[in-house]
This record gives structure tokens, sequence and C-alpha cells, in this order.
């Protein structure tokens, strides 16, 4: 379980934590050491609320997939079951969501018009992913079990 739970760390630093921690610094650059240095205002608490939204749904998907699918995030180190309780009963890609919370949290907070386009971008990019890679993926290892599972739970919300 310890190997398991360091490369969902290890791969949550990699991929979400590339996303929506570091590409975001490099995008907004100043931006990000000017607001710290500036007051607090509504959008950095609405911001922040929906970052911290984001942030927790991320972390319970990604524990979901080491105790319940037996795997990482990672396409490659997939789960070895298919996880379809807590938040995936209703969405078949929370964690995404949560993704693209923390990332339209982090929008907010720093208002930077430009840096919705990356959001907007990064989300296109979930969508192409999960039709081209991840849902043949699951269709070929899980079959039946993800076939009725896609019935019945809608891919976003």
């Amino acid at each position: 379980m310890t190997s398991l739970l360091l490369r969902n760390l290890f791969f949550t630093i990699l991929q979400p934590g590339m996303i929506a921690g570091l590409f975001p610094y490099l995008i907004l650059g100043e931006r990000v050491k000017q607001i710290f240095s500036e007051y607090f205002g509504l959008p950095q608490y609405f911001g922040s609320i929906i970052f911290f939204i984001g942030l927790i749904i991320m972390i319970k998907t990604i524990l979901q997939f080491a105790f319940e699918g037996k795997g990482t995030l990672s396409p490659a180190d997939p789960t070895k079951k298919l996880v379809v309780k807590g938040l995936y009963q209703y969405s078949r890609n929370p964690m995404y969501i949560g993704v693209m919370m923390m990332l339209i949290g982090e929008a907010i907070f720093f208002e930077a018009g430009r840096f919705w386009f990356y959001v907007v971008g990064i989300g296109l990019a979930f969508n192409l992913f999960t039709l081209l890679v991840e849902e043949p993926r699951l269709k070929r290892d899980f079959g039946d079990e993800y076939a009725l599972y896609s019935r019945k739970v809608r891919r976003w919300l």
C-alpha cells in the first residue's frame, strides 16, 4: 500500500501539480507576486473557495483510485478495479472537475483575463483525452462493467 500511495503522490505532482500549479505560476508570472502584496478582496476569497473545493475533490478521488481502484491517476499505472462509488456515482470524471475548479479558482483569484485561455484550453484537452484515450482504455479493460457504468453516469455533470 505504501508503494501505491507513493506512486499516487508522484503522479499527482507530475500531472495535476504541473497543470494547476507550475504552468499557472509560469503563465501568471509577476501577477502571482503582485496579488499577494495587495489586499484580499472578494475575487480572492471567492477564487480561494472554488480552488480549495476543487483541491478536496481531486485529493478525494485520487485516494479512491488508490484504495478502491488499486491504482493511480496515471494512464501509465491505471486502476485495477473500476471506481464507481463516492463522487464517481455522479460523474465519470470528478478528478478532472476538481482540477478544473482549481484552475477556475486561480483565474478568479488572480483576476487574470489571459489565464482564462489556458483554463479553456485545458478543459478542451481534458475532454479530448477522455474521449480518445481514457474511455477506449476503460472499455477495453473493464468491458461490460464500464459499459453499464457509462450508461448510468454522465461523463461530466
